[in-house]
């Protein structure tokens, strides 16, 4: 209420009150529209109450639902996390599961099954375009005295290096698979025979060359190689790889420390 509206107001009560005007005519008219105002008065009062009343209860409200919303809101963003951290592990898991089912899990280099795979491909490749490649089987002489003076421990150490010497001396198209114990098979691609065991011949005297230093001990080793070329139309399996591994067989025959080369199929 305004000053003057509360001057006014307490003008007319104080006529009302006066006896003095107790008989005028316009005396009844005023109390009534005084009472009237009253009433209307507590009734503005009423819904002004009811109005801050129901503001506050829609602050509240607000408050409780925008408190609701951000509970749900970060217990949404925790789930995400959780979800996006478990699809990241079961990737990372299927992608170690995949890798274990194609490589070998000491030295790192693909497995037989994968070779296996390549090898098909390779086939293939050769039938359909006259290239040639070369498989390579490789032999570490003497292994097992390795073995039996150091312990498979060191036995372990000593593949894992010689895994990484060959790795670094084959090109990049080349593969390198352990096909078992101290065995390693090579598969030398658009690779002619002669110049196969030319790659094979550097790679045994480069290991040959290389200190294996496992811990206070340096340890030295040789290997024997037999190669053959594959030929269209035989399994690479069956027929290629068993002309290297009985090359192999030779090569051991005469001395080890040498790659021998399987003879043309006639």
């Amino acid at each position: 209420m305004t000053r003057e509206a509360a001057a006014l107001l307490s003008w007319v009560e104080s006529l009302l009150a006066d006896p003095a005007h107790a008989r005028h005519p316009l005396h009844e008219a005023l109390e009534a529209l005084y009472r009237h105002h009253l009433e209307e008065k507590a009734r503005l009062e009423r819904l002004i109450t009811i109005s801050d009343s129901y503001q506050r209860y829609a602050r509240e409200d607000h408050l409780s639902t925008r408190q609701r919303y951000d509970k749900i809101r970060r217990r949404q963003e925790k789930l995400a996390r959780i979800s996006d951290g478990y699809q990241q592990l079961m990737r990372e898991h299927n992608l170690a599961l995949e890798r274990d089912s194609t490589h070998d899990p000491l030295t790192g280099l693909p497995n037989r099954r994968m070779i296996g795979i390549r090898l098909e491909e390779e086939s293939r490749r050769a039938s359909r375009h006259g290239q040639r490649y070369t498989l390579a089987m490789v032999d570490i002489d003497h292994f097992k005295r390795i073995n039996d003076r150091h312990g498979h421990e060191t036995g372990d150490r000593v593949l894992v290096a010689i895994a990484h010497v060959i790795r670094q001396e084959l090109r990049n198209y080349d593969l390198c698979a352990r096909w078992g114990g101290e065995e390693f098979l090579l598969l030398l691609t658009n690779t002619g025979i002669e110049e196969g065991r030319a790659i094979v011949d550097r790679l045994c005297q480069r290991l040959s060359r290389f200190p294996i230093v496992v811990g206070d001990m340096t340890l030295s080793v040789t290997a024997s190689a037999g190669l053959s070329e594959h030929r269209a139309g035989e399994d690479p399996l069956a027929e290629t790889l068993q002309r290297a591994d009985r090359a192999l067989l030779q090569a051991k025959r005469s001395g080890r420390n040498r790659s021998c080369i399987a003879p043309i199929p006639g």
